[in-house]
Protein backbone atom coordinates (compact mmCIF):
# COMPACT_ATOMS: atom_id res chain seq x y z
CA UNK A 1 0.00 0.00 0.00
CA UNK A 2 1.62 3.58 -1.05
CA UNK A 3 1.73 5.79 1.66
CA UNK A 4 -1.20 8.09 -0.37
CA UNK A 5 -3.56 5.31 0.88
CA UNK A 6 -2.65 5.39 4.38
CA UNK A 7 -5.22 6.91 6.71
CA UNK A 8 -4.24 9.37 8.96
CA UNK A 9 -7.14 8.40 11.60
CA UNK A 10 -8.29 4.86 12.43
CA UNK A 11 -10.72 4.28 15.43
CA UNK A 12 -11.59 1.13 17.38
CA UNK A 13 -14.33 0.23 18.89
CA UNK A 14 -12.62 -2.70 20.96
CA UNK A 15 -15.39 -5.15 21.52
CA UNK A 16 -15.68 -8.78 22.17
CA UNK A 17 -13.84 -9.42 25.14
CA UNK A 18 -16.33 -10.85 27.63
CA UNK A 19 -17.72 -13.01 25.00
CA UNK A 20 -14.27 -14.59 24.19
CA UNK A 21 -13.95 -15.30 27.48
CA UNK A 22 -17.16 -17.12 28.09
CA UNK A 23 -16.92 -19.31 25.08
CA UNK A 24 -13.47 -20.43 26.48
CA UNK A 25 -14.62 -20.97 29.76
CA UNK A 26 -12.98 -18.28 31.67
CA UNK A 27 -14.30 -15.40 33.34
CA UNK A 28 -15.02 -12.05 31.54
CA UNK A 29 -11.36 -10.38 33.08
CA UNK A 30 -9.69 -12.75 31.21
CA UNK A 31 -10.69 -11.37 27.68
CA UNK A 32 -9.92 -7.91 28.73
CA UNK A 33 -6.05 -9.23 29.53
CA UNK A 34 -5.67 -10.81 26.57
CA UNK A 35 -7.46 -7.51 24.87
CA UNK A 36 -4.97 -5.20 26.04
CA UNK A 37 -2.36 -7.43 24.69
CA UNK A 38 -3.95 -6.47 21.55
CA UNK A 39 -3.80 -3.11 21.71
CA UNK A 40 -0.06 -3.44 21.83
CA UNK A 41 -0.04 -5.58 19.09
CA UNK A 42 -1.99 -3.32 16.79
CA UNK A 43 -0.27 -0.48 18.47
CA UNK A 44 2.61 -1.02 17.32
CA UNK A 45 1.37 -1.96 13.80
CA UNK A 46 -0.04 1.26 13.07
CA UNK A 47 3.32 3.12 14.27
CA UNK A 48 5.32 0.52 11.99
CA UNK A 49 3.37 1.97 8.87
CA UNK A 50 2.98 5.73 9.18
CA UNK A 51 -1.01 6.12 11.08
CA UNK A 52 -0.55 8.85 12.76
CA UNK A 53 -3.94 8.68 15.05
CA UNK A 54 -5.13 5.32 16.68
CA UNK A 55 -7.92 6.13 18.78
CA UNK A 56 -9.31 3.00 21.23
CA UNK A 57 -12.76 3.15 22.80
CA UNK A 58 -11.24 1.64 26.35
CA UNK A 59 -14.42 2.39 28.86
CA UNK A 60 -17.27 4.25 27.73
CA UNK A 61 -20.00 6.70 30.08
CA UNK A 62 -22.32 3.54 30.12
CA UNK A 63 -19.45 1.17 31.17
CA UNK A 64 -20.22 1.90 35.00
CA UNK A 65 -23.41 -0.07 34.78
CA UNK A 66 -21.15 -3.08 34.25
CA UNK A 67 -20.77 -5.57 37.64
CA UNK A 68 -18.55 -3.71 40.24
CA UNK A 69 -15.67 -5.95 40.44
CA UNK A 70 -15.43 -5.95 36.50
CA UNK A 71 -15.33 -2.31 36.25
CA UNK A 72 -12.69 -2.34 39.30
CA UNK A 73 -10.64 -4.65 37.31
CA UNK A 74 -10.55 -2.90 34.26
CA UNK A 75 -9.59 0.58 36.54
CA UNK A 76 -6.58 -2.10 38.03
CA UNK A 77 -5.64 -3.11 34.72
CA UNK A 78 -6.14 0.46 32.86
CA UNK A 79 -3.21 1.74 35.35
CA UNK A 80 -1.40 -1.71 35.26
CA UNK A 81 -1.63 -1.39 31.69
CA UNK A 82 0.00 2.32 31.65
CA UNK A 83 2.62 1.94 33.61
CA UNK A 84 3.77 -1.45 31.99
CA UNK A 85 3.73 0.32 28.33
CA UNK A 86 5.22 3.72 29.40
CA UNK A 87 8.68 2.22 28.14
CA UNK A 88 7.47 0.69 25.32
CA UNK A 89 5.66 3.97 23.96
CA UNK A 90 8.92 5.98 24.38
CA UNK A 91 10.92 3.18 22.66
CA UNK A 92 8.54 3.69 19.50
CA UNK A 93 8.45 7.34 19.56
CA UNK A 94 4.51 7.09 20.76
CA UNK A 95 2.75 9.60 21.97
CA UNK A 96 0.03 8.97 24.21
CA UNK A 97 -3.27 11.40 24.85
CA UNK A 98 -6.38 10.00 26.67
CA UNK A 99 -9.79 11.89 26.13
CA UNK A 100 -13.03 11.58 27.51
CA UNK A 101 -13.92 12.99 31.47
CA UNK A 102 -11.17 11.78 33.72
CA UNK A 103 -12.51 13.20 36.70
CA UNK A 104 -14.38 10.26 37.76
CA UNK A 105 -11.56 8.37 38.01
CA UNK A 106 -9.35 7.63 41.02
CA UNK A 107 -6.76 10.40 41.70
CA UNK A 108 -4.08 7.37 41.41
CA UNK A 109 -5.33 6.62 38.01
CA UNK A 110 -5.65 10.48 36.82
CA UNK A 111 -2.03 11.30 38.01
CA UNK A 112 -0.88 7.67 35.94
CA UNK A 113 -2.51 9.14 33.15
CA UNK A 114 -1.30 12.84 33.28
CA UNK A 115 2.19 11.33 33.71
CA UNK A 116 1.85 8.85 30.99
CA UNK A 117 0.91 11.77 28.52
CA UNK A 118 3.44 13.89 30.18
CA UNK A 119 6.78 12.26 30.08
CA UNK A 120 5.15 10.84 26.13
CA UNK A 121 4.87 14.44 25.16
CA UNK A 122 7.75 14.86 23.11
CA UNK A 123 7.16 11.91 21.15
CA UNK A 124 6.45 12.32 16.78
CA UNK A 125 5.19 9.29 15.96
CA UNK A 126 1.73 7.76 16.28
CA UNK A 127 -0.10 8.80 19.01
CA UNK A 128 -1.97 6.47 20.76
CA UNK A 129 -5.34 7.99 22.12
CA UNK A 130 -7.34 5.98 24.48
CA UNK A 131 -11.26 7.13 25.02
CA UNK A 132 -12.03 6.57 28.56
CA UNK A 133 -14.90 7.43 30.46
CA UNK A 134 -16.09 8.58 27.24
CA UNK A 135 -19.57 9.37 25.34
CA UNK A 136 -19.69 11.62 22.19
CA UNK A 137 -22.58 12.75 23.67
CA UNK A 138 -21.17 14.03 27.17
CA UNK A 139 -18.45 15.50 25.18
CA UNK A 140 -20.46 17.57 22.23
CA UNK A 141 -22.07 19.37 25.54
CA UNK A 142 -18.87 19.91 27.23
CA UNK A 143 -17.45 21.41 24.02
CA UNK A 144 -20.68 23.61 23.84
CA UNK A 145 -19.64 24.62 27.40
CA UNK A 146 -16.12 25.21 26.47
CA UNK A 147 -17.96 27.84 23.33
CA UNK A 148 -19.36 29.42 25.66
CA UNK A 149 -16.69 29.82 28.31
CA UNK A 150 -14.48 31.49 26.06
CA UNK A 151 -17.20 33.40 24.30
CA UNK A 152 -16.63 32.29 20.56
CA UNK A 153 -19.33 31.99 18.07
CA UNK A 154 -20.63 28.48 17.40
CA UNK A 155 -18.98 27.59 13.73
CA UNK A 156 -17.75 23.66 12.91
CA UNK A 157 -14.58 24.73 13.75
CA UNK A 158 -14.48 26.80 16.98
CA UNK A 159 -16.65 23.72 17.95
CA UNK A 160 -13.91 21.23 16.80
CA UNK A 161 -10.69 23.05 18.56
CA UNK A 162 -13.31 22.81 21.91
CA UNK A 163 -13.53 18.77 21.21
CA UNK A 164 -11.10 16.15 23.33
CA UNK A 165 -9.76 15.57 19.62
CA UNK A 166 -9.21 19.20 19.11
CA UNK A 167 -6.24 18.78 16.16
CA UNK A 168 -6.61 15.38 15.50
CA UNK A 169 -8.65 15.48 12.44
CA UNK A 170 -11.71 13.21 11.62
CA UNK A 171 -11.97 9.57 11.58
CA UNK A 172 -10.18 8.05 8.24
CA UNK A 173 -11.50 4.19 9.28
CA UNK A 174 -13.47 3.06 11.87
CA UNK A 175 -13.89 -0.46 12.82
CA UNK A 176 -15.78 -2.39 14.90
CA UNK A 177 -15.16 -5.96 16.30
CA UNK A 178 -17.17 -8.44 17.46
CA UNK A 179 -20.28 -8.35 15.16
CA UNK A 180 -21.96 -5.43 17.07
CA UNK A 181 -23.37 -2.79 14.20
CA UNK A 182 -23.27 0.46 15.75
CA UNK A 183 -21.58 3.20 17.31
CA UNK A 184 -22.62 3.23 20.84
CA UNK A 185 -22.35 7.27 21.40
CA UNK A 186 -18.48 6.35 20.09
CA UNK A 187 -16.66 9.88 18.40
CA UNK A 188 -19.98 10.81 16.73
CA UNK A 189 -18.43 14.26 14.91
CA UNK A 190 -15.20 12.95 13.82
CA UNK A 191 -16.90 9.87 11.93
CA UNK A 192 -19.21 12.05 10.23
CA UNK A 193 -17.22 10.47 6.44
CA UNK A 194 -15.35 7.93 7.71
CA UNK A 195 -15.34 4.05 6.19
CA UNK A 196 -16.68 1.82 8.44
CA UNK A 197 -15.77 -1.56 8.78
CA UNK A 198 -17.64 -4.12 11.17
CA UNK A 199 -15.53 -7.22 11.69
CA UNK A 200 -17.25 -10.74 13.51
CA UNK A 201 -14.26 -11.50 14.90
CA UNK A 202 -13.55 -10.61 18.41
CA UNK A 203 -10.74 -8.46 20.11
CA UNK A 204 -8.45 -11.01 21.48
CA UNK A 205 -8.43 -12.59 18.07
CA UNK A 206 -8.34 -9.37 16.13
CA UNK A 207 -4.70 -8.96 14.41
CA UNK A 208 -2.70 -6.99 12.04
CA UNK A 209 -3.58 -9.49 8.94
CA UNK A 210 -7.16 -8.33 9.96
CA UNK A 211 -6.05 -4.81 9.87
CA UNK A 212 -3.99 -5.17 6.55
CA UNK A 213 -6.85 -6.39 4.96
CA UNK A 214 -9.29 -3.82 6.58
CA UNK A 215 -6.52 -1.28 5.29
CA UNK A 216 -6.26 -2.63 1.32
CA UNK A 217 -10.31 -2.67 0.95
CA UNK A 218 -9.55 1.22 2.83
CA UNK A 219 -7.16 1.86 0.23
CA UNK A 220 -9.89 0.89 -3.04
CA UNK A 221 -12.84 2.92 -1.50
CA UNK A 222 -13.89 6.26 -3.39
CA UNK A 223 -14.16 9.10 -0.66
CA UNK A 224 -16.65 11.75 -2.00
CA UNK A 225 -17.36 13.55 1.17
CA UNK A 226 -21.11 14.13 0.01
CA UNK A 227 -19.86 15.37 -3.43
CA UNK A 228 -20.43 13.40 -6.71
Amino acid sequence: MGDSNIPKHIAIIMDGNGRWAKERGLNRTAGHEEGAKVVREITTYCSDIGIKYLTLYAFSTENWERPKLEVEFLMKLLERYLKKELEVYLKQNVKFKAIGDLTRFSKSLQKTISNTEEKTSHCKGLTQVLALNYGSKNEIIRAIKKLNEKNLEVTEQNLESCLDTAGMGDVDILIRTSGEVRLSNYLLWQNAYAEMFFTQTYWPDFSKVELDDILSDFSKRERRFGAI
